[in-house]
């Protein structure tokens, strides 16, 4: 059976399965409606008593007359409530004070059964008004899972007392099937007759049970209870077995006549379960599952078993719909998706596979409230799981049908379609889900937000396609301008799939503009689900390549003049609330940016990026529009993932200049012009968002311009080759760690993004100054003529200060003047004064070895110059803590001294000579004998 003849069961099961359930619905309808009357009739004969003996109490005289259902005009219109007469009372005429039907109705609480709720079935005993009870307080709506703790454990307290019914109609079933099997392994019967005496087996495990139930009953308290759903259950499992050995195993009946016997024993499965316990009910449903696996032959699942088992699924909801038990329509979805999934996988074809996961959600929204319209009443399952049930939960029926929706569409998005036609098949099915709920279910409003679950889905099939290369995708990227011949027409497959989500977001808006309670997720649907699309088509799927720059960029300008005119038709519809009009106009802003990026250089779509980021901030500012907040931050995610990745760095360092400035200026313009507009608007992350991206990109861009400057463009070897640039690579990021580490000392406010962000900025530049001091310093350079070997500039001004003095002195100045914590304060001094210190050494090397300081040796006046150096630090830190009065800094200077002293005797005794030698000793030894001095003096001042 291929996809189109199981349509046409689906529609035979429509058509027959549904006109006898809806004349069976109003029969149901009309016994109920009697069954009311008849209590109505009895608490009235009740009431009409109670003021007979009241009468006779008071001494009046009341002739006997019986109540009868139907009034006589003769009756006392008195015993009759009013609200039953179809005259009204004569005004000004004396009514007996009797508690009428209505207020007896009202007092009677609500007889919970199951997960639903049903009327009272008895009266109340009459009571009078003084001392009636108020009325109960409403029952509040089931929990958000039927599924609880309490009633697993009822139901396994069950199984303990009841296990033997359990396994009798296990037994029963099976030995219908075994039956079957064992005439075909001794060959006692013809096919036919193995068949027939199946189903006769079947008819009389029915027959037996419906005896049993009538004579018996099969309630709790009845002496054969389970028994009637033990026989009737295992009679259906032996006919559904039956028709599948007919169809599959002997090849006596066609799919279209197997599939209308399941039909008739579905029929008679809802009928039978609408009047027996929930026993038969399980039996029936989980025999029917298995009965295809007991009888299956080698030959493989084929597609009628799919109908089969969505015939399973509207069977168990059906007779839900009557008896409200919930855990029912609950294991006939199970058992439906279950048993075609692996029908599926058996290989019984993905068409009819696509075509029954459309059948199931129709199935699971149409007959739980047997309606051919839903009309499922609010609260919508999305919303009230984003709050958490602050709304309320939602009915059941809404439950079952958002189960099955979000079911089918995990379903879909995971098909491994076989050819292009199935996936585009497959994208069809969820285009027309996303339809059906938001046109035929438009009454709904507890179902008004499922259809954001197929639009959703939509758009990841399209991405899985592509990732995937699946068939769809495949067959379309094989068509590639390069390799098809000359001449051939670009595939349609891109502008069917763009019209499926324009006609899901067209939807959405049809919605939208109408109203209700999920309008705004409405208006979000449309502006987003064609947007997202076509950005996941060009992401992915490069239809350029295909189709060519100009078609391509045609579809998104269509789009986004669709945009253009529904912000327009939400901006008259909304009146003061632009929410949606922004959603749109920010669609619309979008898709231009797109269309200009496919035309234009990388550098186009950057500035349209930017330029969205300041329209979005500018409508939060004009509207206040809290959802520009996220739309700003996604904005600013996709600038940055633009001038870091794609083109990102590399294509910084090489474009022409003035792109590369337009480029990141126009973003970093962009931000900044965003984080004034929004400074009075309260919006925290986003304005915390916007000033940390400015502050990095400015960091990187003067990142890119120095290093674009001072690497040559003929060199070989890369930025990272030079202890000068690689510093100047890590500058920015030092001064990003040291202003986000400042701002958050000044608040809570986005304390941990930008502790996070120094946290980052601080390790990229500790590893760009480690690579310029470690394995980049000029002192391992082995050969004059290598790369980075020579010192360049004049003496002092030259690249060993910007390579060191220059992040030694910053850090040096941000420990003494910033606020930061004392451990933080301690480092950051540690750190720059070894880098200053690094630069003086490396300085005193070049004045007396030139330009290449890796050379071997060190001369005597070399070595000198380091031990004055040393003590005219020393000297320095002595002043310092005098002039200072701190003791830490003269302890810091003395350690300097006797580092100067250790230098001397170790090092230079032994490296210098001659007059150098007396020298070096002479001024060692005054200049201690001065500083002696000095500290004893400061050491007597600082304890005065």
């Amino acid at each position: 059976m291929d996809v189109f003849g199981f349509l046409g069961a689906m529609l035979v099961l429509v058509i027959v399965l549904g006109v006898p359930i809806t004349i069976i619905v109003l029969l149901v309808g009309q016994s109920r409606l009697k069954a009311r009357v008849e209590v109505l009739a009895r608490w009235v004969n009740d009431l009409d008593a109670a003021l007979k003996a009241a009468r006779v109490g008071a001494g009046q005289a009341v002739e006997p007359k019986p109540f009868a259902s139907q009034p006589s005009d003769s009756q006392p219109s008195d015993s009759i409530p009013a609200e039953f007469l179809d005259s009204k009372p004569v005004p000004g005429e004396a009514q007996p004070e009797t508690p009428s039907a209505a207020a007896a109705v009202a007092a009677q609480p609500s007889v919970a059964k199951g997960a639903w709720l049903t009327p009272p079935s008895a009266p109340v005993p009459l009571e009078t008004p003084a001392s009636m009870p108020p009325p109960p307080p409403p029952t509040p709506p089931s929990g958000p899972i039927v599924m609880r703790r309490d009633r697993v454990a009822a139901f396994g307290a069950w199984i303990q007392q009841n296990w033997i019914y359990v396994v009798s109609a296990a037994s029963l079933a099976l030995a219908g099937v075994f039956m079957v099997q064992y005439s075909v392994q001794h060959s006692l019967l013809p096919p036919e007759a193995r068949v027939i005496f199946a189903y006769l087996f079947g008819a009389a495990l029915v027959a037996a049970g419906e005896w049993l139930r009538r004579r018996k009953g099969d309630d709790e308290g009845s002496s054969a209870a389970y028994l009637p759903s033990v026989f009737a259950g295992a009679g259906l499992v032996t006919l559904f077995a039956a028709t599948v050995a007919a169809q599959q195993l002997y090849l006596l009946i066609g799919p279209y006549v197997a599939f209308g016997l399941h039909m008739a024993t579905a029929a008679l499965a809802v009928g039978l379960g609408w009047f027996y316990g929930p026993l038969l009910v399980a039996v029936g449903l989980l025999g029917a599952f298995a009965a295809p696996f007991l009888v299956a032959t080698g030959a493989g699942p084929n597609a009628l078993l799919y109908a089969y088992y969505a015939l399973i699924a509207g069977a168990g909801l059906a007779i839900d719909a009557i008896r409200r038990w919930a855990w029912v329509s609950v294991l006939a979805l199970v058992l439906g998706y279950l048993g075609g999934g692996l029908m599926m996988v058996g290989g019984a074809g993905l068409g009819p596979w696509v075509a029954f996961l459309l059948t199931l959600p129709a199935l699971a929204i149409v007959l739980p409230r047997l309606r051919l319209i839903p009309e499922h009443p609010g609260p919508a399952t999305i919303l009230t799981l984003l709050s958490r049930g602050a709304l309320g939960w939602p009915e059941f029926p809404v439950r079952v049908a958002a189960g099955a929706v979000l079911a089918t569409c995990l379903a879909l998005v995971m098909i491994d379609a076989e050819t292009a036609l199935i996936g585009l098949l497959v994208l069809a099915a969820l285009t027309l889900l996303a339809v059906a709920l938001l046109i035929w279910a438009e009454r709904a409003d507890g179902l008004a937000d499922l259809a954001l679950l197929p639009a959703l889905a939509l758009v990841v099939r399209l991405w899985f396609e592509a990732i995937n290369y699946w068939p769809l995708f495949s067959d379309f990227a094989a068509k590639a301008i390069a390799l098809r011949a000359p001449g051939t027409t670009a595939p349609m497959t891109l502008t069917w799939v763009v019209a499926m989500a324009a006609l899901v977001s067209a939807c959405f808006a049809l919605r939208a503009l109408r109203g209700g309670p999920v309008a705004l997720a409405h208006g979000l649907g449309a502006a987003l689900t064609a947007p997202l699309a076509v950005v996941v088509l060009e992401l992915v799927w490069q239809p350029a390549l295909v189709i060519g720059d100009w078609a391509w960029a045609l579809h998104p300008m269509a789009l986004a003049a669709a945009m253009v005119a529904l912000a327009e038709r939400f901006a008259r519809r909304d009146g003061s609330d632009h929410r949606r009009m922004a959603h749109a106009i920010l669609s619309a802003l979008s898709l231009i940016a797109l269309s200009l990026f496919l035309l234009t250089s990388s550098t186009g779509l950057t500035l349209a990026l930017a330029t969205l980021i300041v329209a979005a901030a500018w409508l939060d500012q004009r509207f206040t529009l809290r959802e520009m907040g996220l739309f700003i931050q996604i904005a600013v995610a996709a600038v940055s993932y633009r001038l870091l990745i794609d083109p990102g760095i590399d294509w910084a360092m090489d474009a022409p200049l003035l792109p590369v400035i337009a480029a990141f200026a126009s973003c970093i313009l962009a931000e900044v012009a965003g984080f004034v507009l929004l400074r009075d608007k309260g919006r925290v992350m986003t304005s915390g968002v916007l000033e940390s991206a400015a502050m990095a990109l400015t960091a990187i861009l003067a990142n890119v311009l120095l290093t674009r400057w001072l690497v040559p463009k003929d060199s070989l070897g890369s930025a990272l080759d030079f202890n000068y640039a690689a510093t100047l690579n890590a500058m920015p990021w030092l001064v990003l760690a040291l202003t986000q580490a400042y701002r958050a000392g000044l608040g809570p406010t986005l304390r941990r993004l930008r502790i996070g962000l120094a946290a980052f900025a601080g390790l990229l530049a500790a590893a760009g100054l480690l690579w310029s001091a470690l394995p980049l310093n000029p002192l391992n350079a082995a050969y004059e003529d290598g790369l980075g070997a020579k010192v360049i500039g004049p003496l002092v001004l030259d690249t060993l200060a910007l390579s060191y003095v220059m992040p030694g002195l910053m850090l040096l100045i941000a420990a003494l003047r910033l606020p930061f914590p004392r451990p933080l304060r301690l480092f950051l001094l540690s750190v720059g004064a070894s880098l200053v210190a690094l630069y003086a050494g490396l300085e005193i090397r070049r004045f007396w070895q030139g330009d290449w300081l890796g050379q071997p040796g060190v001369t005597q006046y070399e070595l000198y110059s380091y031990t004055i150096a040393l003590m005219l630090v020393g000297a320095a830190l002595l002043y310092q803590s005098i002039a200072r009065h701190s003791p830490t800094l003269r302890r810091i200077a003395m350690a300097v001294i006797a580092l100067v002293i250790a230098k001397v005797f170790l090092i230079d005794a032994a490296g210098l000579s001659g007059l150098t030698r007396v020298f070096s000793f002479l001024g060692l030894g005054l200049s201690l004998a001065g500083l002696a001095w000095l500290n004893r003096w400061a050491g007597q001042a600082s304890a005065k």
